[in-house]
């Protein structure tokens, strides 16, 4: 019993003499929770009015405010008697072993960082990327969110998005739209490139600013391929792609021009497959 008075003595005697030090560091914790919040919001207040892009100041900020936070931790660490030099050394221990266990992680992460410090892409550009045609939503911290143009949520790594081809087609203000028509050998040239040109021309949402183009582009075993050539915005351009051909359809089909098609002769007359 006496024991168990002694060691209960003894606690109270710690606590007492701890307790001015645990007080403090939550107060110190508390405080500088709260400025650290209003530290970040300046900051990002700060890059905002400096003309940031939107993608990276909220990046930037999460990072000022995990590096203010661990500072704050180590400092009411110091406060209760913990040593900081042992501290450090857990931390990198523990970051260490993170590391290695998140790799390929960390890599989609440095890839993240120069997606946003040298911007091959931003959020809203229509790009090609890994053998998907979309809108980037959003561009995280290890991935890339695109919009696919069928109206899926792809999401990239983005390691893997930049280790291969990027194209952004949303780069210039145009898009030249290609297309290709096939010509029956026995028409003539002229007529039709006349009339698919009135009919890109009389296409909505096509570019007027510059000029279309209908030409030879092969000639195949049965017929001549035409390249037609409009131009249209980014945000136009399937309206352009796909009502061009509706109308180049319309237009030879108004002028008797027919569709060429593979054929074969048997015993000396022509014959369709």
């Amino acid at each position: 019993m006496e024991l168990i008075t002694e060691k209960m003595g003894l606690l109270v005697e710690n606590l007492i003499a701890w307790a001015p030090k645990l007080v403090g560091a939550i107060l110190v914790l508390i405080i500088g929770l709260w400025i650290i919040g209003g530290v970040v919001n300046m900051v990002r207040k700060a890059m905002v009015k400096a003309g940031l892009d939107q993608d990276v100041v909220p990046f930037l900020s999460s990072m000022v405010s995990v590096i203010l936070k661990v500072l704050l931790i180590m400092s009411v660490a110091g406060m209760i008697g913990i040593e900081t030099t042992s501290f450090i050394a857990l931390i990198g221990m523990a970051g260490l072993a993170i590391g290695m266990a998140l790799q390929g992680t960390l890599g989609h992460f440095a890839s993240g960082v120069m997606i946003l410090l040298f911007k091959p892409y931003k959020v809203g550009d229509l790009i090609d990327m890994q053998g998907t045609v979309g809108t980037v939503e959003e561009i995280q911290v290890f991935n890339t969110i695109v919009q696919s143009l069928d109206n899926k949520r792809v999401i990239i790594p983005n390691g893997t998005a930049t280790s291969g081809l990027i194209t952004n087609l949303s780069a210039y203000d145009k898009l030249r739209v290609d297309l290709n028509v096939a010509m029956p050998y026995e028409e003539d040239f002229d007529k039709v490139q006349k009339i698919i040109m009135d009919a890109v021309k009389a296409t909505p949402k096509v570019m007027t600013e510059f000029a279309p183009t209908v030409e030879i582009e092969k000639f195949d075993a049965h017929n001549i391929l035409l390249a037609v050539r409009p131009y249209a915005t980014t945000a136009d351009y399937w309206d352009v792609y796909f009502g061009v051909y509706k109308n180049v359809k319309a237009a030879l089909g108004k002028h008797n021009i027919k569709v060429a098609y593979p054929s074969h002769y048997v015993k000396g007359m022509p014959t369709s497959n």
